[in-house]
């Protein structure tokens, strides 16, 4: 059953949560050849029950995601563009004209140009922009909540897998995606190989380190240990907004460099806050680099979800695409597609010599492209049309 539905904003709070499902609405219903008229809009696909990796079960999967384009009579044109950590489906403009996080990369005339190809966006499992995840209803009408099962890349795969099967594509010209995206597409290559021909990996390396984790573990206990968020159970009272906020200040200083942080704020004060003239320390004011982390942490909070991003997190953090399946060489063996792997010169999050030690193991002579930005981590988003032409010809000419 595919459904169909305006997007709403979404926040962190149950109630938003419900009203966005509450507007879901049986309406222009997918063509023969996959299609809709809703280019950059919000659907919305039931997958059935999805038996997990870790153990779990989820009865019934919906999976929220966005198309542009038109699907081709023999569906040979269809590209998938994975999202990163906190990202949503919405990769590029639509109807609404509101503007997508990969503007540069996806559009009418773009490197990926929608005048040509079918673009598919796909909301993780676990996730808060419209696919099953915490905030969803569990059979018995409640939240998923603390009963919200792990869940893995490997089962998110899966559960895309079906969506395309729906969509009536057999296999994608093209899986692309940045971090956790780049995970994902990964993970898409290895896992269905017959399914996937060319596959582009940006910004991530072929398992999630020592390193990542820990960083992860920190962001997913500042959640865990807010007083509301009560076990993860709740929705319908004070959502776990400081913990979130504070889970998004530990990921943005691993997501910009260090440099840029020092010539953007230095050591300089917050506006008249004085850092250093306080009687207390309660008191004192805030240096710049503090309420630009702030400033991140409070937009954050006003768009997700605070179990979705534990989930999500998590999921990240069982990234390997080896685990199972022999060495590195070995599982990456597995993989048919062709590949393109490209990193960001100054990320502290995934090193350069991660994606060198992904594209070394892949089959053949694999280069690894490098996106130039002072930036950090965030270059992947901010500075992808570099790419631009590379990515063109080798896939989209």
């Amino acid at each position: 059953m595919t459904i169909a539905a305006t997007a709403l904003p979404v926040s962190g709070h149950k109630e938003r949560i419900i009203q966005q499902e509450s507007t879901i609405r049986q309406e222009r219903p997918l063509q023969q050849d996959g299609t809709t008229q809703q280019d950059g809009t919000v659907k919305y696909a039931s997958v059935g029950p999805l038996e997990l990796e870790a153990g779990g079960f989820l009865p019934d999967v919906v999976l929220a995601y966005e198309t542009w384009g038109q699907l081709n009579a023999d569906a040979s044109n269809a590209v998938l563009i994975q999202h990163a950590l906190t990202g949503s489906t919405h990769v590029a403009r639509g109807i609404s004209d509101e503007e997508g996080w990969w503007e540069q990369l996806v559009g009418p005339g773009a490197t990926i140009d929608t005048d040509r190809w079918f673009v598919v966006s796909v909301n993780i499992v676990g996730g808060c922009y419209g696919s099953t995840g915490p905030s969803s209803a569990a059979p018995d009408g409640r939240p998923w909540g603390s009963r919200f099962p792990l869940v893995t890349l490997r089962d998110s795969t899966e559960a895309e897998a079906r969506l395309a099967d729906q969509l009536g594509i057999a296999a994608w010209h093209a899986v692309v995606g940045g971090s956790m995206g780049g995970a994902r597409a990964l993970e898409w290559a290895v896992t269905y190989p017959e399914r996937v021909r060319q596959c582009a990996v940006v910004s991530v390396g072929a398992y999630s380190t020592a390193e990542q984790i820990a960083f992860a573990q920190a962001q997913t206990l500042a959640i865990r240990q807010d007083a509301d968020f009560n076990g993860g159970d709740y929705y319908g009272g004070q959502a776990p907004e400081a913990g979130l906020a504070l889970a998004r200040r530990i990921a943005h200083i691993t997501y910009r460099s260090a440099l840029e942080l020092d010539v953007r704020f230095g050591r300089n004060a917050q506006g008249r806050e004085a850092p250093l003239e306080a009687a207390v320390l309660g008191e004192r004011g805030r240096y710049q680099v503090e309420s630009y982390l702030d400033h991140q942490g409070t937009k954050l909070v006003h768009r997700f979800d605070a179990n979705s991003y534990i989930a999500i997190t998590e999921a990240l953090m069982s990234h390997d695409v080896s685990r199972g399946r022999g060495t590195l060489r070995e599982a990456l063996s597995r993989a048919t597609a062709e590949f393109f792997i490209a990193a960001v010169d100054t990320d502290r999050l995934y090193f350069p010599a991660q994606s060198q030690e992904l594209a070394e193991a892949l089959p053949g002579d694999v280069p690894v492209h490098v996106i130039e930005a002072p930036i950090g981590h965030d270059g992947f988003l901010t500075e992808i049309g570099q790419l631009g032409g590379q990515l063109r010809r080798a896939f989209f000419a």
